[in-house]
């Protein structure tokens, strides 16, 4: 998206933060929920998230983080900015070792630092790369937990890994232009983001590591008026390139 365009963003943000914020009465208290525990409705985008087996480093939780308003104020933010048939209520919680993974071409990740997969969660993983599918991997910083995601990176695709991206990478200017990455570092623990990226057969990005950031942050507590709201617009608008990406590629 070109400069001009920006407050029109900057609108689009606000009318959603209005949104959350009427919704948001009795909202977050930290609970785990169960797989199919939503039914969304039968629209062209179910953004799905997937639970996997984790080895306690932070709780056994950390697939969970965010969830389910990250998907929540993302998606009305797609159905406000783009012509995808999506609806708040659009995102399915899943168990990654379970065939359902298969159905949904966008996938989010949380905590990869905590990530320990079992043989069949990894046929799975890479099985759904092979088919396709998108997966947006995000929420982890420091060197421990990099180490980890791509340990168990390698487990799932040991002769190929995830390598930086540039701003200059289409995705970064697909539906919205991203002129900085480095827009949400002051207010991310990790402080200078980097993104990862996975390339299929084809040499199209068909995952993305978020590391030393947390986009679902952002979205999450747009109507708490936690971050500043260009770099929770940037936090918007990178997920919708992501999402549009997954389903044009």
């Amino acid at each position: 998206m070109t400069r001009s365009l920006y407050p029109l963003a900057v609108l689009l943000i606000l009318s959603t933060l209005a949104t959350g914020i009427a919704r948001s009465q009795g909202w977050g208290s930290r609970y785990v929920p169960e797989p199919g525990s939503n039914s969304p409705p039968a629209t062209e985008l179910i953004a799905a998230r997937w639970r996997f087996r984790t080895n306690g480093a932070i709780g056994h939780t950390g697939w969970s983080h965010n969830y389910p308003y990250s998907e929540i104020h993302l998606n009305e933010f797609v159905e406000n900015t783009t012509r995808i048939d999506v609806e708040s209520e659009s995102y399915q919680l899943l168990d990654l070792g379970s065939n359902e993974i298969f159905d949904y071409p966008f996938t989010y990740v949380s905590e990869p630092g905590e990530m320990d997969l079992t043989e069949q969660e990894a046929e799975n993983l890479r099985e759904y790369i092979r088919r396709g599918g998108f997966l947006l991997v995000d929420d982890f910083d420091g060197q421990w937990q990099l180490s980890n995601f791509q340990s168990q990176m390698r487990t799932v695709f040991p002769e190929q890994g995830f390598n930086p991206l540039t701003i200059d990478n289409p995705i970064f200017d697909l539906v919205f232009e991203i002129d900085d990455l480095m827009g949400m570092a002051p207010y991310v623990p990790g402080g200078e983001p980097v993104y990862l990226g996975f390339l299929n057969e084809a040499g199209q990005v068909a995952s993305i590591a978020c590391f030393d950031n947390d986009l679902a942050n952002f979205w999450d507590r747009i109507d708490r008026g936690t971050y500043p709201l260009r770099p929770s617009s940037d936090a918007f608008r990178m997920g919708i390139n992501f999402i549009v990406y997954a389903m044009t590629h």
